[in-house]
């Protein structure tokens, strides 16, 4: 999604927690009330990918959370509440929620997400070797398996191009071998090239 104009009007061309003007986009903050307006925020793709728990929390980055959490866009304000909650066991995040306040509206709508019950564990699809795995990605069996309900048998160190990852589960990646849409542990897949 590119950054609508009445965004980069209002975050100056600059991600609103960061201040970044790297890979810029709009991102529409989740479980906003249905009264609420301007419920997208200006961010870059490092911030993107951490509030979508696609890669793992970098601390140091979220230091920006001191300045953005001041701001008077509401849902800036909810979305610092929310990371500086996954960053509770750093201390400086634990002051600043401290010293923040959200009336009982933006509260409701920041708790909603139940970001503030998580931890900062992001769970993403590894291979055998702990490489992260994308969309898209090639990837090579390390064991020879038997497909379920076919005679299928695919050989340690077949290529299985063109990966899917599946949702909800970062133990399987769905992809074709002879043809066949099949899904597949990621414990006995290796990234190729990786």
């Amino acid at each position: 999604m590119k950054l609508p104009d009445d965004l980069k009007t209002r975050s100056n061309s600059s991600c609103e927690l960061c201040t970044s003007t790297e890979d810029l986009a709009a991102y529409e903050v989740p479980h906003a009330p249905e009264a609420m307006r301007n419920t997208a925020i200006a961010t870059c793709g490092k911030c993107r990918a951490q509030l979508e728990r696609k890669e793992p929390l970098d601390a140091q980055h979220w230091q920006c959370l001191t300045t953005a959490m001041w701001s008077e866009v509401p849902a800036v304000q909810v979305v610092a509440w929310r990371m500086l909650n996954r960053l509770r066991n750093e201390t400086w995040a634990a002051e600043q929620l401290d010293m923040m306040y959200l009336d009982d509206e933006l509260l409701a709508w920041a708790k909603a997400s139940g970001d503030h019950d998580n931890d900062d564990v992001v769970e993403l699809h590894l291979d055998s070797n702990g490489t992260q795995l994308q969309h898209g990605d090639t990837v090579v069996l390390t064991k020879s398996l038997d497909v379920k309900g076919t005679s299928l048998n695919a050989k340690m160190g077949t290529v299985v191009k063109n990966i899917r990852l599946v949702e909800n589960n970062t133990e399987q990646i769905e992809g074709k071998i002879e043809g066949q849409l099949i899904v597949i542990l990621t414990k006995y897949v290796r990234k190729q090239n990786a």
